[in-house]
């Protein structure tokens, strides 16, 4: 039962939150080598202005949306990542993660000659001081457009027969996700009447039929061409912009410190603020966490207000950790009884 002024109660999001368990989750997807490399810092080097770092060790975590899967897999759901890795190192240490949480990679397909992708953080301090990012490397890489572990994901998103609950599209740029693969996961949606989402770091504008994107800011400032900053009637012309060219039902911006502004066709723009504090201690992954939770929520049956309302909740637990993080159901479910009141939500200014 929803409060008398149209928001969810603390009851409706812990029904939506205990229906996770179990939702099937069809994840096609960037899979990602999130490594972060720990140190201690020694003294400022002799041959550059740069600071010499004692090595630690070497942490690898599921990244990019391989860290959306992980996130459906904390959060009680059962996701079915459909992707491409190489045939190096990083591939099949991602493969092994994957199969440590008891996710199939079954439909994970590997190309031996592609790169699987790395982001390297390095991290340093003191020896009784928090470690800080020091520099991040990524390793530039492509799929091929001729690659048949691509033709191989396609062919199996349009094969697919298994259980499902919703379809989540997770584009880090890395050459997988075209439209044509977006219309595979769009038919398959329709087919299986289920919400499919998309999360695309440099294609927003490229893709149609949706049930729900969920871009950043400058996401939406890049593919608009636009400002946008603390101007809120940018914003809301931003948002609708959004919703009639890619025809969703749906589009949920992140605004890092300003919170997130939920847009629906036919319906007041709702201004969710961010929960905890902005004092964030990384936000390294928060965008795989808000759309993770998002979709598992509407495959759980939630409207898009309840979705965004636990996925504010998700983002704002994960950027309290260091490094790629994910959210529990239990970290979730006390979210959301210690705020008797989801808000305020406020209208367009």
């Amino acid at each position: 039962m929803s409060a008398r002024d149209g928001r969810p109660t603390v009851e409706d999001l812990d029904r939506v939150v205990d229906s996770f368990r179990g939702k099937r989750v069809l994840v096609v997807a960037d899979l990602v080598a999130d490594e972060f490399l720990y140190g201690s810092v020694q003294r400022v080097s002799r041959e550059a202005p740069v600071l010499i770092i004692q090595y630690d060790t070497t942490d690898v975590r599921l990244g990019g949306g391989a860290n959306a899967v992980n996130n459906i897999a904390t959060l009680g759901g059962s996701p079915i990542p459909m992707g491409v890795l190489g045939g190096d190192d990083h591939g099949r240490r991602l493969r092994a993660l994957l199969r440590e949480r008891r996710v199939t990679t079954s439909q994970v397909a590997t190309d031996p000659d592609y790169v699987t992708p790395v982001k390297t953080r390095v991290l340093a301090g003191g020896v009784h001081s928090a470690k800080q990012q020091m520099v991040r490397i990524d390793k530039a890489t492509r799929l091929d457009d001729r690659s048949p572990a691509r033709e191989r994901v396609r062919r199996a998103l349009r094969a697919y027969k298994g259980p499902l609950d919703a379809v989540l599209v997770s584009d880090y740029g890395f050459n997988l996700v075209t439209p044509d693969l977006v219309e595979e996961a769009v038919a398959l949606a329709r087919r299986r009447r289920v919400p499919v989402t998309v999360d695309t770091r440099y294609g927003l504008l490229a893709f149609r039929g949706m049930t729900a994107v969920t871009p950043n800011e400058p996401e939406v400032e890049a593919a608009l061409g636009i400002g946008i900053g603390h101007d809120r009637g940018r914003l809301e012309a931003a948002g609708r912009t959004l919703l009639r060219r890619l025809g969703v039902k749906a589009v949920l911006i992140t605004r890092g410190s300003d919170g997130m502004a939920l847009f629906e066709p036919r319906r007041p723009t709702v201004h969710i603020p961010i929960y905890g504090t902005d004092q964030v201690a990384d936000v390294t992954g928060a965008g795989d966490t808000v759309i993770a939770t998002f979709t598992l929520a509407l495959a759980a049956g939630a409207d898009p207000l309840e979705a965004s309302l636990l996925a504010n909740y998700a983002g704002g637990i994960v950027v309290m950790k260091r490094g790629t993080a994910t959210v529990a159901q239990p970290e979730l479910k006390r979210a959301v009884a210690s705020d008797p009141a989801p808000g305020p939500l406020l209208g367009p200014a």
